[in-house]
């Protein structure tokens, strides 16, 4: 390849990937933009990880499609201790525990801020709207919204509320390319300890190139159909539709 051509190739490339896509056979210095779109994105993730969701936010939109919230916390006190010991972020403190009903929905969901303030603030109240109008049979339990929590946090919420079903919405850990990815993970039977083999897990989902509300919504309410009828998730569940877009491993 020419030098000539090598300019053409790198913008083919980038066109196919959010990553940055720099193989310059001179070795010369990144151009000032490249360098600053670096630490822009850079500042970006770490104020994801770093800051506060918008729960007043979250809230207002929830309760405004006529939902019941729950403000919770993990053991995990600071953000600090939450990034420090992931174990405290898979636990209730006691006060928020003991804050949980048996209601006995068909389905719990929990919403927790993980390693994304910027996923969860963007987009978790919209899929929560999505997924709960694409499934009018599923009665679902008071919203979940948990500060300083890990993906396991969510099996103690449902066991708590004596939900057959949990769903978690996440933010995931933030990119150089994406600082608001949010995951999902369904799991049947949650308890405190179920291992991960027993969650399905559809992550990615924002825009610019990540998956939709529809399509994330169109797989989930498959899924929690699916789960129902089984009385499994994890291993026991795929994804088995025509043309459905492929599920993650869990993290």
């Amino acid at each position: 390849m020419s030098e000539a051509e090598f300019p053409d190739v790198v913008h083919r490339l980038s066109d196919l990937t959010p990553s940055r896509v720099r193989l310059d056979p001179t070795g010369s210095a990144a151009p000032l933009s490249a360098v600053l779109d670096f630490q822009l994105s850079h500042a970006r993730a770490r104020d994801a990880i770093r800051s506060p969701a918008d729960w007043e936010g979250i809230t207002d939109a929830l309760t405004g499609q006529g939902l019941e919230v729950l403000d919770l916390h993990s053991q995990a006190e600071t953000r600090d201790i939450y990034i420090r010991r992931p174990d405290l972020g898979r636990r209730l403190a006691a006060d928020s525990r003991a804050r949980i009903a048996a209601s006995a929905p068909d389905l719990a969901i929990a919403i927790v801020d993980g390693l994304s303030a910027t996923a969860v603030s963007t987009h978790a109240a919209n899929m929560v709207r999505a997924i709960a109008g694409a499934l009018p049979e599923v009665a679902i339990g008071p919203v979940a919204l948990v500060r300083e929590g890990r993906v396991a946090i969510g099996d103690e919420i449902a066991a708590a509320m004596q939900a057959p079903l949990c769903l978690v919405l996440i933010g995931e850990r933030p990119g150089l390319s994406v600082s608001d990815s949010l995951g999902a993970y369904l799991t049947w039977d949650p308890k405190p300890g179920t291992a991960d083999s027993r969650r399905n897990c559809v992550s990615n989902i924002h825009g610019r190139g990540g998956l939709s509300y529809d399509r994330a919504t169109d797989l989930l309410a498959f899924l929690i159909r699916k789960a129902r009828e089984l009385g499994a998730t994890g291993v026991a569940l795929k994804d088995d539709r025509p043309s459905g877009p492929a599920l993650s491993a869990p993290d």
